[in-house]
């Protein structure tokens, strides 16, 4: 998968080299904050990729050096979430022998919520929600985004995991049930504040909405529906 949006990796050859990767830290966050306040100031599409870099005071060439497009670093704050969700699983523990991977999943996307989130990070996550609303071209990329994610997850899964069967399903299938609940628990979430504001929700709040989105997901394959009654009068 594509890591045009992934965070500067840390060095350790010297302070010279600590510095630079602090500026380069500094620059892409500044990148990810303007775009997300001319876009939605102006509209998405009405922001053209020179203004953004001249806001920053950056070249185009430095600006590709960190997202691919407009549309990846306006989605940067939940896609950062995600990177750091790869991370985690590549690097962390698995847990004990015969975990079901659904769990394993869920806690490791909790992890990289602790990892990831803060109050600025929640502020960012509204305002790209919203113009991911009103864009039909950031959702296209989300949609990328995610695929890329998912199959770096499941490469990840079957290289750590004993998974005997390469074509067996349930892990892609606890991914993909992982994710979904999870963009129920960012709705849920968001929908507190209505507007993307400076009083967003809080972090601890996001992995409370999620926690309670797992729950419901253990639940859901046992949901019992009864059908509604026709009491309306025949003709």
């Amino acid at each position: 998968m594509s890591t045009a949006s992934a965070s500067p990796p840390a060095s350790s050859s010297g302070p010279s080299s600590s510095l630079r990767e602090r500026k380069k830290r500094r620059t892409r966050q500044l990148l990810v904050d303007t775009s997300l306040e001319l876009f939605t100031e102006r509209g998405f599409g009405n922001v053209t990729l020179d203004e953004l870099c001249d806001s920053v005071e950056v070249s185009k060439r430095t600006f590709f050096r960190y997202f691919t497009s407009k549309e990846d670093v306006a989605m940067a704050p939940t896609q950062d979430l995600w990177l750091t969700f790869l991370d985690v699983l590549e690097t962390a523990g698995l847990g004990p022998a015969d975990r079901p991977v659904l769990l394993l999943i869920q806690d490791t996307l909790l992890t990289a919520l602790d990892r990831t989130t803060t109050d600025d990070w929640s502020h960012r996550v509204l305002l790209s929600r919203n113009l991911a609303e009103r864009t039909p071209s950031m959702d296209a990329h989300g949609l990328h985004f995610c695929d890329r994610t998912t199959r770096a997850a499941l490469a990840t899964l079957h290289r750590r995991l004993d998974i005997a069967d390469p074509a067996d399903l349930r892990p892609r299938l606890a991914v993909d049930m992982v994710v979904a609940a999870f963009h129920c628990a960012l709705a849920t979430w968001a929908s507190a504040t209505g507007t993307a504001s400076r009083n967003a929700p809080s972090p601890d709040s996001l992995s409370a909405h999620t926690r309670h989105a797992f729950t419901a997901l253990a639940a859901a394959p046992t949901f019992p529906v009864t059908p509604h009654q026709d009491t309306s009068p025949r003709p």
